[in-house]
């Protein structure tokens, strides 16, 4: 049961980072305990971690980043193609991890704890048993359906 509780805890943690880090930037966290505040200022600390995309590209950075980081988020909640969006969660985070140290050192990647995340995502990523996924439940209605 334990390897079970730890999955489930490294699927809701993951998600919880990213729908939280989402939030900010819509101004959904109170000003106090904000990062961002607004799309505005993320739309900056994306250009302070991207020095070298052209100002243009910018904001389509920030719309990929944040749209994956949501959708990400839903389906490790839900566990559906755990392993597969676990690996890309992993390396999503690592892009993150290794922009934050080329432009601005790698104090941020480590307070921040971006790599441990990335390192979690993984880590998650190659467990191959199910619990508590939408997957287990698709995996048995395709055993019982079949044509």
């Amino acid at each position: 049961m334990g390897k079970k509780i730890i999955k489930l805890f490294l699927r809701l943690a993951i998600s919880a980072g990213f729908l939280s880090a989402s939030a900010d930037r819509f101004g959904w966290w109170p000003q106090d305990v904000s990062v961002w505040g607004n799309w505005n200022s993320f739309l900056e600390y994306t250009e302070i971690l991207n020095p070298w995309f052209p100002i243009s590209f910018i904001p389509t950075l920030a719309i990929a980043a944040t749209a994956l980081e949501i959708i990400f988020a839903l389906l490790l909640l839900i566990g559906y193609k755990t392993e597969l969006i676990a690996k890309l969660s992993g390396f999503l985070l690592l892009l993150f991890a290794i922009s934050m140290t080329f432009s601005t050192g790698i104090k941020g990647a480590f307070d921040y704890s971006v790599f441990s995340a990335s390192a979690a995502a993984f880590a998650l990523g190659f467990m191959k048993f199910k619990f508590l996924e939408l997957d287990s439940f698709l995996k048995k209605k395709n055993k019982y359906h079949k044509y």
